[in-house]
């Protein structure tokens, strides 16, 4: 199938919503590129649902400006956007086959039918539902209901996309193999698409831009790549990574972490992945064990820095023992601090000098070394 639509580019500018005393959006602004994928990610309740319904106009932004390739739409209704939706539900009609709920839109906007014959087999071609056009959607599995959700999107030839969490009734890996076949549907028709989740890996495996939201608030947009390397709040370095990111009080670090908060002149928080701290013999900073998950390749050690609790990493083949201490070492590149008050990100001009000032050693930037192993491991 040749693209048969050119994204437009999408423009959010200070969006509020509010019901009664209730503030479900505080003012916020993002920039769509056309033709890119974007998600919004966020908890329950964040509001991302909200913003979707704002930008689709089903809902009515309490103030700001929804514009849409530089057209201001925020009062224009649903139907005179150009863009087409596909919800959580799939919303199929039950009565119809999967030809005729396909082709709704089309028969509902008076387009000819010869013209909703080519655009049904391109669409089913493109999406591997030749076989089932003539069945109702209680024939079909839930991955062939998505597509047939996704085919009434993509025949309507529109140049915005919005996506509800669309994978959430699906397995696990069947999840998987609709992330693949979405991407690359996006990428093959260029439309501009917005997609809300609430899974990280759905939104870091498939967008170009994640905006990660909390509180009604947009927390950070970057690219995935970015998010997890350089979150800019510990609320979006704790959201991205599985297992999340550590975040602790500087003083865990002991003697280094008390350098750390001298040099700054205020209270730091220190954000450290479980893949980023590596054993170091001699080291001061030390891990105290309380517990290890094993998960085959890898494990999770559970201990203590100090009072603060935090998770390693480590090979599988290595598991320590509760009540042991392992001395840990840090690549510079991957101390990441906050200031605890405002919670925003502090950028070290010089992350290796930093941590030799503040005594912290500097682990290596490849595979960590493995534990010392045990004989009956």
């Amino acid at each position: 199938m040749t693209q048969t639509s050119t994204g437009r580019a999408i423009r959010l500018e200070g969006i509020s919503k509010t019901w009664g005393d209730t503030r479900a959006l505080h003012d916020v602004s993002i920039d769509i590129p056309a033709g890119s994928f974007t998600a919004l990610l966020g908890p329950s309740g964040c509001g991302k649902s909200t913003l979707l319904r704002i930008v689709s106009g089903l809902e009515q932004a309490s103030g700001g400006r929804v514009l849409i390739g530089g057209q201001d739409v925020s009062q224009m209704p649903a139907d005179k956007r150009e863009l087409s939706m596909v919800f959580q539900s799939y919303a199929l009609f039950p009565h119809l086959s999967v030809a005729e709920n396909i082709t709704f839109g089309l028969r509902t906007r008076k387009v000819p039918r010869d013209e909703r014959a080519k655009r049904l087999d391109r669409v089913a071609d493109l999406l591997g539902l030749g076989d089932y056009l003539s069945r109702k959607p209680a024939e079909l599995s839930g991955g062939q209901q998505q597509r047939v959700a996704l085919g009434r999107a993509v025949i309507a030839e529109r140049p915005v996309c919005l996506m509800d969490e669309p994978l959430s009734n699906l397995d696990a890996k069947l999840r998987q193999t609709m992330r693949t076949e979405l991407r690359a549907l996006q990428r093959e028709l260029g439309f501009t698409m917005i997609y809300v989740t609430h899974d990280q890996v759905e939104a870091i495996t498939m967008a170009d831009q994640v905006v990660l939201m909390n509180g009604g608030k947009v927390e950070q947009a970057a690219s995935p790549r970015a998010l997890y390397e350089r979150p800019a709040t510990p609320f979006a370095a704790r959201f991205i990574g599985t297992p999340p990111m550590n975040v602790i009080p500087a003083t865990a670090l002991g003697e280094a972490g008390a350098k750390l908060q001298a040099q700054a002149g205020r209270r730091l928080l220190a954000g450290l992945r479980p893949e980023a701290l590596h054993p170091c013999a001699d080291s001061a900073l030390r891990l105290s064990v309380t517990g290890a998950e094993y998960l085959g390749a890898d494990a999770l050690v559970q201990g203590r820095l100090g009072v603060a609790q935090v998770v390693l990493r480590a090979p599988g083949h290595a598991l320590p023992a509760p009540g042991e201490t392992i001395p840990l070492a840090l690549a510079p590149r991957d101390l990441h601090l906050f200031d605890a008050e405002t919670g925003g990100r502090i950028p070290p001009s010089d992350p290796a000098s930093l941590l030799v000032q503040a005594g912290i050693p500097a682990g290596p930037t490849g595979a960590a070394a493995p534990f010392i192993q045990h004989e009956d491991h």
